[in-house]
């Protein structure tokens, strides 16, 4: 991991307010954001923007969020997408249903600046070891390959 990327997160939420007050927690943190306004803009997002990172509001018109998440972990070529949800739901089922969709974690609102901030530094430090670490299983398999040419047949 010699040279440093710019992470991407994608703001999903059909509040303009809430968008406005998670991209000013974010400022000056170097992310490159992105927004979504419903499940459905989200999901384009997702394949346009190819975000590291999104942060997910679970009531949002169209697709829920719940819906959005289950989509994006479902897919093999976005599941390592991290998910953290944000959203005024803190019941424990809306917990339960936000893990058993796949949400890598969960923030209730009101949001907290530096619960915010470092819970998206974690989840961006382990989606680099998560990269480096398939990179590098890529990086093996093709040595392997090169090897022992029978074992790609």
């Amino acid at each position: 991991m010699s040279e440093t990327r710019r992470f991407r997160i994608l703001i999903a939420d059909d509040e303009p307010i809430n968008q406005e007050l998670l991209e000013a927690f974010l400022i000056g943190k170097d992310y490159e954001l992105d927004f979504a306004n419903d499940g459905a803009e989200t999901l384009a997002k997702v394949e346009s923007f190819q975000p590291d990172l999104i942060l997910l509001d679970v009531m949002m018109p169209k697709l829920s969020g719940f819906e959005v998440c289950e989509k994006v972990k479902g897919d093999p070529k976005t599941a390592g997408v991290m998910v953290l949800m944000v959203t005024a739901l803190s019941d424990l089922g809306d917990v339960e249903r936000a893990v058993n969709v796949g949400c890598d974690d969960y923030l209730s609102k009101p949001i907290h600046r530096l619960e915010l901030l470092k819970r998206v530094e974690n989840m961006l430090k382990l989606r680099a070891v998560t990269d480096e670490l398939e990179r590098l299983r890529r990086y093996i398999d093709a040595m392997e390959d090169q090897l022992n040419p029978k074992r790609s047949n």
